[in-house]
């Protein structure tokens, strides 16, 4: 499996190049509410939503003494309002009463497994949302799994597995080093451009030649659009 990923990030790094990453790590409290709202929507709404959030308010301590419904008005934009509320309210109530700020420092220097458990164990937050925080502000070897990442490994044949925790469970037990933002920005480049969950365009995939998927669409009537905008390497 090795070999396989390191040879699918090769030749997907020959189709999009490096992903560009900010030169300062986003703050982790910052990053998982973004990976919060990002949640079953595009990252250009997500955005947004994080920016009606963060900018009309002084810090998260003031968004913490907000209503679940005040933040949800502000969030509306992100889809799933009352949900992702509930979690980003529980969350920073819980953060603040537990640490005395609302702050996730005391994680930086604990292990990958540590910090998954510690996450999880909010309300709302998934393996997906711990793993980002691990790969985007604490610069870790991981590949957080989302649902464009778990069909395109899928397909490929990296892994064959029923759920996105559970490729996350196998990719990252046999990551190679120093690769885990490159393979799994360009993964999700990979399944919003042309690994689509229907009609993919596999007459332009860098990976035709050895991906096994087996209902592969060689036809050539569908136009290609670029999508270059991502969420999590837009927090500043």
């Amino acid at each position: 499996m090795k070999k396989k990923i390191q040879l699918v990030n090769r030749l997907l790094i020959k189709k999009y190049g490096i992903p560009p990453r900010s030169k300062i790590p986003p703050n982790p409290v910052d990053l998982l509410i973004a990976t919060i709202l990002s949640q079953n929507t595009n990252d250009k709404n997500s955005y947004q939503a994080f920016q009606n959030l963060k900018n009309s308010f002084k810090d998260w301590d003031e968004i913490e003494r907000l209503t679940r419904v005040q933040i949800e008005k502000k969030i509306r934009i992100a889809g799933l309002g009352k949900q992702k509320s509930n979690a980003i309210k529980h969350f920073l109530s819980s953060i603040k009463k537990e640490k005395g700020s609302i702050s996730l420092e005391h994680i930086r220097n604990k292990s990958d497994g540590v910090i998954l458990n510690e996450l999880t164990s909010y309300p709302g937050i998934g393996v997906k949302t711990a793993s980002c925080v691990l790969l985007f502000s604490l610069r870790r070897n991981v590949c957080p799994v989302d649902t464009h990442v778990h069909r395109t490994t899928n397909r490929i044949g990296i892994v064959k597995t029923n759920t996105p925790d559970q490729t996350f469970e196998l990719i990252n037990a046999n990551l190679p080093e120093n690769i885990g933002h490159s393979f799994h920005t360009n993964l999700i480049k990979l399944g919003r451009e042309i690994c689509k969950p229907t009609n993919p365009k596999c007459f332009i995939c860098p990976l035709l030649n050895i991906c096994e998927y087996d209902r592969k669409n060689l036809s050539e009537d569908d136009q290609y659009k670029e999508n270059n905008f991502l969420l999590l390497d837009s927090i500043k």
